[in-house]
C-alpha cells in the first residue's frame, strides 16, 4: 500500500462536500444518478423478489450525499422516493396511497434521512477536525519559530553581556582583574554559542558525541591557533537531557581552554584528540593534547585556576567526576569527564 495514500483519503474527505460554492453541480449529478438508478431499476424489472422497490435509489441517495451533501442528497432522495412510487409500487403508475405503499413509503424516508443525516455529521466532524488540525499545525510552527528565535536571543545577550565585560576589562589596570573579565567573558560567550544549539521545541534529547564535537570545534576556532590539530573519536553514544548538557559542555569546554593555553602555552602548533567512550556503565569524555603536560606534584583537588574548580564543581552536579593526569605515553595531559549516561548504541564519527 502506498504510504502516502491515508494522508491523501484523509484530505479528499475534509473536502467533502465537493464543489461547495458551485452547487449546480452537486443537483446536476443528483439528477444524473437518479436517473441511472431508474434505468438500472426499470432494466431489472421482474427479476428481483416483491419488497424491493427501492433497491437501486438507495446507492444514488448515498454517493450523492456523500461527495456533494445535503441538498443534492435531499433532491435525489426526494426524486428517488417519487419515481420508485410511481413505478414500482403496486398499484403501478399512479401515486394512489394505500397501507402497504405508505408503509414502503415510510421506511424509505426512515432509511435516506438516517444516511443523509449520517453523512452530513460526518462531514461536519471532519471539517472540524481538518480545522482543528491545520490551527495545531500553525501553533506548533509558530511555537517552533518563537523557541527558536527565544534561544537566539538569549545567546545573543549573553554574547553581548561578554563583549560589555571585555570593554570594561579595557579600562581596568590591575592585572588579575583583567584576566578575571576576560574569563567571564569567554565563558559566556561559550553558554551563547552553546545556548543556539542546544535547546530543540520537542524537547529532544541530544547527542553527546555530535554535541561535544561541535562545542570543541566552536572552542578551537575561538581560540584563534590555526595550527591545531583536532580529532573527535566517539566509540559509543549517548543522549542528555538540555539540564546537563549544557554543564557537560562547559567542562569540556575547560578541559580544551586548558589544554590550549596552558598545554601548548605560546606554541603554535599541536594535537588535541576528543574520544566519547563507555566506562563503567556510564559514559566518559576524553580531552588529550601532546602540550608539555602538567606541572610537577600537580593536584587537581588543590589547584588555584577558577575554570579548574568550576569544572570540578560542574562534574559534581553531574554526578561524575573531572580529573586530569599526565599523558601515558610522551608528554602532554589527559582531562577525563565521567558522566553517569547509559549509553544509545555505537557510534564513529571521524
Amino acid at each position: 500500500m502506498n504510504p502516502k495514500s491515508p494522508g491523501a483519503a484523509r484530505r479528499f474527505v475534509s473536502r467533502l462536500p465537493l464543489a461547495r460554492n458551485r452547487p449546480w453541480i452537486g443537483y446536476g449529478v443528483a439528477l444524473l444518478l437518479t436517473f441511472v438508478a431508474w434505468v438500472i431499476r426499470y432494466v431489472i424489472g421482474d427479476g428481483l423478489p416483491p419488497g424491493f422497490p427501492y433497491l437501486t435509489f438507495f446507492p444514488a441517495v448515498i454517493v450523492t450525499a456523500f461527495f456533494f451533501g445535503v441538498g443534492p442528497g435531499t433532491v435525489c432522495a426526494v426524486l428517488c422516493g417519487m419515481l420508485s412510487w410511481f413505478f414500482f409500487i403496486a398499484p403501478f403508475g399512479s401515486f394512489e396511497l394505500h397501507f402497504g405503499s405508505a408503509l414502503a413509503l415510510g421506511f424509505y424516508i426512515f432509511i435516506v434521512s438516517v444516511d443523509i443525516t449520517l453523512i452530513h455529521w460526518m462531514q461536519v466532524a471532519n471539517r472540524d477536525l481538518d480545522a482543528e488540525r491545520r490551527r495545531s499545525i500553525a501553533l506548533k510552527d509558530n511555537t517552533e519559530v518563537l523557541f527558536r528565535e527565544l534561544q537566539h536571543r538569549v545567546g545573543n545577550n549573553l554574547q553581548m553581556v561578554g563583549s560589555l565585560i571585555s570593554l570594561q576589562k579595557n579600562r581596568m589596570t590591575d592585572e588579575g582583574a583583567r584576566a578575571a573579565l576576560d574569563e567571564a567573558s569567554r565563558r559566556l560567550g561559550l553558554v551563547g554559542r552553546i545556548q543556539r544549539q542546544l535547546y530543540d521545541p520537542a524537547g529532544a534529547q541530544v547527542s553527546l558525541a555530535a554535541y561535544i564535537d561541535q562545542i570543541c570545534r566552536d572552542v578551537i576556532a575561538a581560540s584563534g591557533r590555526t595550527g591545531l590539530g583536532y580529532e573527535f573519536i566517539a566509540s559509543a553514544d549517548t543522549v542528555l537531557p538540555p539540564d546537563k548538557a549544557i554543564p557537560t559542555a562547559l567542562v569540556v569546554a575547560e578541559a580544551l581552554n586548558n589544554a590550549i593555553e596552558h598545554g601548548f602555552g605560546s606554541r603554535e602548533g599541536g594535537l588535541i584528540v576528543v574520544t566519547v567512550a563507555p566506562f563503567e556503565g556510564g559514559t566518559e569524555v576524553i580531552v588529550a593534547d601532546d602540550g608539555v603536560g602538567l606541572p610537577e606534584g600537580f593536584d587537581l583537588a588543590r589547584a588555584e585556576s577558577l575554570g579548574l574548580k568550576i569544572a570540578r564543581t560542574l562534574a559534581q552536579s553531574l554526578g561524575g567526576r573531572f580529573t586530569m593526569a599526565a599523558a601515558p605515553v610522551g608528554p602532554g595531559t589527559v582531562a577525563r569527564l565521567e558522566i553517569d549516561a547509559p549509553l544509545v548504541g555505537p557510534a564513529a564519527i571521524d
